[in-house]
């Protein structure tokens, strides 16, 4: 979208190894205010440059809790005008206005930012569920409105992002007023893609969040693989194919987290040939059918969701993720300092193996490393993928 670009005034246009990341959620579903996670991340600012920072919160809008929230920015007054017509067209809107911001200085030609509340129109849905309804328009919005984007779509959760350092975003969005039980937030250094609103971090569909450090050398087959699948690539970022190969696998197909990281950072086939039998037979099945959504290349990622957290690294750890667990509440993050920054008691952290997700869930009490020994005992319904689906309840996940 070639009016959100900014100009980049460092001239840096190349940067493979910072951005920083940060997540935390407390399992009990206890709201936490923005600070923390503002705190963390401002720790980490020389992983930035000014060119993009962002925040995802989870359990935002309980009043509001069963409708889909979209953030949206607009090019200028008369664009958002072309999307409310567009949006009370196609949606039932219940509630709208402006998303709370102040001036901050060094913030330059801040787009207009709005929030509505709204479901679907059932005589628009042409058979489809509400979340693909909501999804193919998302999709429609962002590639056929120039002057107008949907940059958070979720249930009782909301994206807030934009061109500037971690405290100006924070500033401008207001961050410190909201509470949520689930944070993830992202300061960015860009490596191949511009500096621009819409593509800054986190990068959201439906309730799925993504923040990113790294560079997606797949992107190309990544992309056109999701194309298939019906998802359109707009963001000038290789970010946004992990938020639709997340929603692919995991909302469409039904693949728990746990083996969604063997799509994304799965073994090496070397390892892999050196596996008890059962095990090689799961791999190379999960290869064999996903193998177009393998993600390469050096990469940190933080994937949220309601009531979920997943933190997941490259297969040969290029980029740097560490955790931590105090009571119940995981932690993710770029950097260590940044978790004993706003945890001073943490009481346990580890560095996660390469390919190894790190997963936090509501109701659910984080556990050190050498307690996770997850299975896969459920029975997988996954249509149309017959012996895969046979397999993966068979086979230990580690």
């Amino acid at each position: 979208m070639a009016w959100a670009t900014q100009e980049n005034r460092y001239g840096d246009d190349k940067v493979y190894d910072a951005c920083g990341l940060f997540g935390f959620i407390d399992t009990t579903g206890t709201l936490h205010g923005g600070d923390i996670a503002i705190t963390a991340l401002t720790n980490m600012k020389e992983r930035g440059n000014g060119l993009g920072a962002g925040y995802a919160a989870y359990g935002l809008y309980p009043e509001f809790a069963d409708h889909y929230c979209f953030h949206v920015m607009c090019r200028d007054s008369a664009s958002r005008t072309e999307l409310d017509d567009y949006l009370r067209r196609h949606f039932a809107v219940v509630h709208d206005e402006p998303i709370p911001s102040r001036a901050v200085k060094g913030i330059l030609d801040a787009p207009v930012v709005w929030r509505y509340f709204l479901f679907p129109q059932s005589s628009h849905m042409a058979g489809r569920d509400e979340e693909d309804y909501i999804v193919h328009e998302v999709m429609r919005i962002n590639s056929a409105l120039e002057g107008a984007f949907v940059f958070s779509s979720g249930k009782n959760m909301g994206i807030f992002k934009g061109v500037g350092h971690p405290e100006q975003i924070a500033e401008f969005y207001r961050i410190h007023e909201y509470t949520a039980y689930l944070w993830t937030t992202h300061t960015r250094f860009p490596t191949n893609t511009p500096g621009w609103w819409g593509g800054a971090h986190p990068f959201g569909l439906l309730d799925w969040s993504v923040v990113h450090n790294g560079e997606i050398s797949s992107y190309g087959i990544n992309r056109r693989y999701l194309e298939m699948h019906g998802y359109l690539c707009t963001m000038q970022t290789d970010t946004e194919v992990i938020a639709y190969a997340s929603d692919l696998i995991m909302r469409r197909h039904k693949l728990p987290p746990e083996m969604a990281a063997l799509v994304f950072a799965g073994p090496l086939w070397d390892e892999i040939a050196g596996m008890p039998e059962k095990k090689q037979r799961l791999l190379r099945a999960i290869r064999q059918t996903y193998g177009s959504l393998l993600l390469n290349g050096p990469f940190t990622v933080i994937i949220a969701r309601s009531g979920e957290m997943i933190g997941l690294g490259d297969r040969i750890r290029l980029r740097p993720l560490t955790a931590g667990i105090k009571g119940n509440i995981l932690y993710v993050s770029s950097e260590l300092a940044a978790i004993h920054l706003v945890e001073p008691d943490i009481e346990y952290t580890w560095t996660p193996l390469g390919g190894e997700a790190v997963i936090g869930r509501l109701g659910e009490q984080p556990v050190a490393p050498a307690k996770i020994r997850p299975t896969i005992k459920q029975s997988l319904v996954v249509p149309g993928l017959g012996a895969l689906g046979e397999l993966a309840e068979e086979v230990d996940y580690v």
